[in-house]
């Protein structure tokens, strides 16, 4: 590794490879470093392909530095002033209108409660037409 990278750094450097997952940037003849997908731009990135290719010039700030592993972790979204976000007032949570009580006539179907039932019930077993033989 280079002894001029440093973590927090800001480094120019040329992307020399890209996969789905990120681009590796050159940052000397010796030294490379990976961007992940989610340090190349603020926002969502679905396609590294729609902000990056091989060649291109990018400024990328240092993350991490892993000597063990020959590893270095670079940002591009770091060195790149976050979009404003919309003046606007802050969103206030919606406040959902009840829903009016209907109050049904007794003849309707649908639920009842037991204690209405019961007498039904016990009037109906005693009818003989409904009593099967």
């Amino acid at each position: 590794m280079s002894e001029k990278v440093e973590v927090g750094s800001v480094i120019t450097g040329k992307v020399t490879g890209i996969q789905p997952y990120g681009a590796f940037v050159a940052l000397d003849e010796n030294t490379q470093g990976l961007v992940h997908i989610s340090e190349v731009t603020h926002g969502f990135v679905k396609d590294i392909n729609e902000h990056l290719k091989v060649g291109d010039e990018v400024n990328v700030k240092v993350l991490s530095i892993d000597e063990q592993a020959g590893k270095i972790g670079l940002s591009i979204r770091a060195t790149e002033e976050a979009p404003a976000q919309a003046e606007s007032k802050p969103k206030k949570p919606r406040k959902r209108q009840a829903a009016p009580i209907k109050f049904e006539d007794e003849s309707a179907q649908g639920f009842n409660t037991l204690k209405d039932k019961l007498q039904e019930w016990i009037d109906q077993s005693e009818r003989d037409d409904l009593i099967k033989k």
